[in-house]
């Protein structure tokens, strides 16, 4: 049995990723903030698919949380395979003049430090010079870490930039010790973000710059992490995906 962590998976991309790989013969722990129902479900949509399935409360930005997360997925799901750094959150859409020290302070809590927290719990539960078996870690950043998010999101292109860093490194160091790490950069995305963020109406803008002339959707995303996991990419590695119709 393979086991699989995904963080941040109670809706969107998360979400998405745990169903797919439940189908594709995963077990899957999934770590949740606020969205206890959300996380249950896509739970049951795991043991629908006849896998096992762990749902825990778990604040990737709180490092005993974190601890305590994948302490229980030994426990309950056993040896670590592999790990989807999903967990993040846009921060509110604004200027830079406008960004405030508070809104930062969480933005980078949740992107970069959960996405560091996250992946050193994996590695010594995965580098085999830790007595694992190896493993694959696949981040979830965004186009906008290249594009930059002029205008509404530098703060958030900014954490995602330092996803994409973090992505390489990580891939050159632990490719010795039998870790993959790649990295999926998704454009505009059918999700719940943007309306949270107070722009609900933003993936309606960006269609019109995008190449295909549409906002992707969360199975496309996961289809792509999927395939990151797989063997099928057993030669990639420090590898960022971009996945925004052109954009």
């Amino acid at each position: 049995m393979s086991v699989l962590v995904v963080t941040g998976a109670s809706a969107g991309i998360g979400a998405a990723t745990a169903l797919l790989a439940a189908e594709r013969g995963w077990d899957v722990a999934i770590s949740y903030k606020a969205n206890a129902a959300g996380a249950e479900k896509v739970a049951a949509g795991v043991r629908a698919a006849g896998r096992r399935a762990l749902a825990m409360r778990a604040d990737a930005a709180n490092e005993a949380e974190t601890v305590a997360f994948f302490a229980r997925v030994d426990a309950e799901l056993g040896s670590l395979d592999g790990l989807v750094n999903n967990a993040g959150i846009t921060g509110p859409a604004h200027r830079i003049d406008d960004v405030t020290g508070a809104m930062l302070t969480e933005l980078f809590a949740i992107n970069i430090t959960g996405t560091f927290l996250a992946t050193r719990e994996a590695i010594k539960r995965m580098a085999k010079d830790r007595g694992g078996k190896g493993g694959v870690i696949v981040n979830v950043s965004s186009r906008a870490a290249e594009i930059g998010g002029g205008g509404t999101w530098v703060h958030y292109a900014a954490s995602k930039g330092a996803v994409d860093s973090a992505t390489i490194g990580a891939a050159r160091e632990l490719a010795p010790r039998g870790i993959r790490v790649n990295a999926v950069a998704p454009g505009p995305i059918e999700t719940e973000i943007h309306a949270k963020a107070g722009v609900g109406d933003r993936l309606a803008q960006l269609a019109a710059v995008v190449p295909m002339g549409r906002a992707g959707t969360v199975d496309e995303v996961a289809r792509a992490i999927l395939f990151l996991l797989s063997e099928e990419s057993s030669y990639i590695t420090g590898a960022v995906l971009p996945i925004g119709g052109g954009r």
